[in-house]
């Protein structure tokens, strides 16, 4: 079942890059207390997500911090290793906070998994991109197409900010 609207986001654990090293950290640490603009990507370093969905979000942190917006969140079935050098990479350490679901287990339990096999990439996360106040979905906007970033866009999640807060 895919999560909606109005559901809480069930309990589950991401890997993130800690002072030590990889740490877990539970979808409670994240999201409660919170209003965070979480997005997702099929794959870092893929030509869609590193050309138009990271880079979207780098360029309007200041935006969605001034719409009240906590924390700004990316997950994808990669592991923390790869996530971390992509935020470099991006420029978006410091400033987006990487949530490796490595296993895919977060995408699976909000049915936003996606097979992509066919191209050799496995079990992906759909792309997509939502607004979540303190654990509960506000908004959420998967694209239709893995290669799209059109509802999923950070210029289009900060157009709805206002109406879902």
């Amino acid at each position: 079942m895919t999560i909606k609207v109005g559901d809480r986001l069930p309990d589950a654990k991401f890997t993130v890059m800690g002072a030590d090293g990889p740490a877990p950290k539970s979808v409670k640490e994240v999201f409660s207390g919170k209003k965070v603009a979480l997005f997702a990507v099929p794959g870092a370093y893929t030509p869609a997500c590193d050309k138009n969905h990271m880079p979207g979000f780098v360029e309007r942190v200041d935006e969605l911090k001034g719409k009240g917006i906590d924390t700004i969140a990316c997950t994808a079935v990669n592991d923390i290793f790869v996530l971390t050098h992509w935020a470099k990479d991006s420029g978006a350490t410091g400033k987006i906070e990487m949530l490796a679901d490595g296993s895919g287990d977060f995408a699976k339990t909000i049915g936003l998994d996606i097979d992509l096999s066919e191209f050799g990439l496995g079990l992906r996360s759909k792309r997509y991109a939502m607004l979540v106040d303190d654990g509960v979905v506000k908004a959420l906007n998967v694209e239709d197409s893995p290669p799209v970033v059109d509802k999923s866009s950070a210029a289009n999640l900060c157009s709805m900010i206002d109406r879902s807060f």
